[in-house]
């Protein structure tokens, strides 16, 4: 049976660009005769019944926003087979035949899980990490990245004023590309990611005192989440060099502001998609992109995807970052 009315809604961490998303999905539906609800605050929401009926100008004005308007929470009781079969009776009490599970891995595994419990569910990657296996792309993560250079840029003013090393910490717990891209973009001496083990003074103190031989007197120290620390490596840099150092977490600023273009087209493609998929009759799909055009996968399949690490791409930041 196709698809009559179908539910959108965002989970996990919120990413500039979800708004986009919800909104293609909001106008897709619409435009192929489809009823379309939105879902507040994720899994819980539709834990609970906390739905409403959207329409044409629901989603007017959004598309520039950060955030998410459908908020987001994350939902213990949903990774529970009680809660999964809760949220499916619900969806069958509203008439809902499909849902779009905007965000990262683990609301990938609640749409699997809904999927299995008999409601077709589409998932759309929303994590500014850039974290997805399957995609080489994630909503947000353009975003957060051009954030990132922003706050760093400023911050490099006065670290250049003072002559100081400014060790800073961007997000990513898992993956290092946030790091990555960030830390060439404002020229850091040294880059470090989860995926690369360093050597305090391989990589760093030596850098840094080969750096100074040139003329240099100011430094970045870029610093994934996952590799944190950044306090105490702060701490250790300004013993070993005498050259005074601060520690700065850039935290979840990160996740705010308007969504920049590419964040915003990508979402509306694949929002968009996600729409095609559920009117005909596809299910445990999640929209990925890859070789830059964007493709479906199924979901278990994708979940079990591993995604390498730029390594061609961080010999370059370490060869031209001197």
């Amino acid at each position: 049976m196709r698809a009559k009315k179908i539910a959108v809604l965002t989970s996990g961490g919120d990413a500039p660009g979800m708004n986009a998303a919800i909104r293609a999905v909001v106008r897709s539906g619409l435009q192929d005769g489809l009823d379309v609800v939105g879902v507040r605050r994720g899994y819980t929401g539709l834990l609970n019944g906390d739905v409403f009926e959207m329409n044409l100008r629901s989603v007017s004005d959004i598309i520039h926003r950060g955030g998410t308007m459908l908020y987001t929470a994350r939902c213990p009781e949903f990774r529970e087979k009680e809660g999964v079969q809760k949220a499916a009776n619900k969806c069958r009490e509203l008439g809902v035949d499909g849902v779009v599970v905007i965000g990262g891995d683990g609301s990938f595994r609640g749409a699997r899980d809904l999927t299995d419990a008999g409601i077709p569910c589409i998932g759309i990657p929303g994590t500014i990490d850039n974290d997805i296996a399957s995609s080489e792309y994630t909503i947000g993560f353009d975003t957060a990245m051009n954030t990132a250079v922003e706050m760093i840029d400023r911050l490099r003013d006065t670290t250049e004023s003072h002559d100081r090393c400014s060790v800073v910490e961007v997000m990513g717990r898992r993956c290092g590309d946030l790091a990555l891209q960030t830390g060439i973009a404002v020229g850091a001496t040294t880059i470090l990611v989860p995926e690369v083990e360093y050597d305090f003074q391989r990589d760093i103190i030596d850098r840094m005192r080969f750096t100074q031989k040139t003329g240099k007197k100011h430094f970045i120290i870029l610093v994934a989440e996952g590799v944190g620390g950044v306090d105490a490596l702060a701490k250790s840099i300004q013993e070993q060099t005498g050259i005074e150092s601060r520690a700065t977490v850039l935290g979840h600023v990160q996740r705010g502001g308007s969504p920049t273009l590419r964040d915003r087209v990508v979402a509306s493609e694949m929002g968009n998609r996600a729409v095609e998929l559920l009117k005909a009759d596809k299910e445990n799909r999640v929209i990925v992109m890859q070789n830059s055009k964007i493709i479906d996968l199924d979901i278990t399949e994708a979940l079990q995807m591993t995604r390498p690490f730029n390594v061609d791409l961080y010999r370059v930041a370490h060869k031209i970052s001197i």
